[in-house]
C-alpha cells in the first residue's frame, strides 16, 4: 500500500489493528460559515477519541480535503482516491433537513481494507449517500456488526436534491447486523417502517429528537426519555447517539443502559454547534454517571 503525504492519511508504515472499524464518506459540509467536515464518520471517529476507543476509518476522498481532515489528526484513516468529496449543503427546516449533494466521492469496497483491520471487535457501516455495497456486511463474521442505514435510504436528481427512498433490501440485510440504529426522521416518521424494521433486526434503535429514542428488543419496544435542552445545531447528535450507544452496549451489553447513555450524550451534543459539539470528558463520566 502506498503511503500518501502527510497531513492527508494519518496511517504509517507500522499499521496497527483497530477495535472500532467505521466505514463511510467523511463529507465536506458547506456552511454559512465556510466549509466543514461532516459525514457521520467524522463525528463517530471524535466521539470515539473522547470515549477511549481505538477507531480507524475506511473512507474516500481526494486530497483536496486534507486541510479540513486536520480535526482527524492522529485517527488512522483510509482514504479511497475520489475525484472530488462527497459535498452536501443541509438547511433546517422547523427542525427537518434538506440536503443538496454537490458532490460524490467513490464506492468503498473490502479490497480497500489492509489485512490488520479485517477483524476488528465492532464493525460500523455508516453510509451517507450510498457508498458501501451491502455485500460488506457479510464479511465481517466475527465482529460485532452495527449500521446507520441513512445512507441506504437516499437519492438524489440532476439537481443533487437528496430525498428519501424506500430501502428495498431491508429485510434481507436486517437479520445480518447486530444493531441497527435509524432516526425516525431517517424513516419519514413512518411508525408502520419502524415495526417492519424491528422485526427483521435482532437490536434495532431508532432516535425520536427531543422525544428521545426507542428500543426494540427482538421486537419489544422500550422508551428512552431525552432530557430538556437549548438546541442549537442537531447535526452530528445522531452520530453521536450512535457510537456512544455501541461503546457502552460492548461494555455492559444492556442495550438500555446504553441507550440511556447515549441519549444524555447526544442532548449534551445539540446545545453546541458543529464539530464543538463532540461532548467532553465532563460530560461522559455525567451520563456514566445517570445511565
Amino acid at each position: 500500500m502506498q503511503i500518501a503525504a502527510r497531513p492527508f492519511l494519518y496511517l504509517l508504515i507500522n499499521m496497527q489493528p483497530v477495535d472500532y472499524l467505521l466505514i463511510g464518506h467523511v463529507s465536506k459540509d458547506m456552511t454559512g460559515a465556510g466549509p466543514r467536515l461532516g459525514g457521520t464518520v467524522t463525528f463517530c471517529a471524535l466521539m470515539a477519541r473522547c470515549l477511549g476507543i481505538q477507531v480507524g476509518i475506511l473512507t474516500s476522498a481526494p486530497s483536496a480535503i486534507s486541510p479540513l481532515l486536520q480535526v482527524l489528526e492522529g485517527i488512522p484513516l483510509i482514504p479511497v482516491p475520489a475525484e472530488e468529496p462527497t459535498t452536501f449543503i443541509n438547511t433546517y427546516t422547523d427542525g427537518h433537513r434538506q440536503q443538496m449533494l454537490l458532490g460524490r466521492a467513490m464506492d468503498i469496497a473490502y479490497d480497500h481494507l489492509p489485512p490488520e483491520w479485517r477483524i476488528p471487535s465492532v464493525v460500523h457501516f455508516a453510509p451517507v449517500i450510498n457508498e458501501i455495497p451491502l455485500d460488506l456486511i457479510h464479511r465481517f463474521p466475527a465482529s460485532l456488526r452495527c449500521a446507520t442505514p441513512q445512507g441506504w435510504m437516499r437519492q438524489w436528481d440532476r439537481s443533487g436534491k437528496v430525498t428519501y427512498k424506500p430501502w428495498d433490501k431491508a429485510q434481507d440485510v436486517l437479520p445480518l447486523l447486530d444493531v441497527v440504529i435509524t432516526s425516525i426522521e431517517d424513516l419519514q416518521d413512518d411508525e408502520e417502517t419502524v415495526l417492519a424494521f424491528a422485526t427483521s433486526a435482532p437490536l434495532l434503535v431508532v432516535t425520536r429528537a427531543r422525544q428521545g429514542c426507542t428500543v426494540y428488543v427482538s421486537g419489544k419496544p422500550h422508551h428512552i426519555h431525552a432530557p430538556s435542552v437549548t438546541e442549537i445545531d442537531p447535526t452530528g447528535a445522531g452520530d453521536i447517539f450512535a457510537i456512544s450507544f455501541m461503546a457502552r452496549y460492548q461494555e455492559t451489553g444492556d442495550p438500555l443502559q446504553a441507550a440511556r447513555f447515549a441519549t444524555l450524550l447526544a442532548s449534551d451534543s445539540i446545545t453546541r454547534e458543529g464539530l464543538d459539539s463532540i461532548p467532553d470528558q465532563g460530560a461522559v463520566w455525567q451520563a456514566r454517571k445517570l445511565s
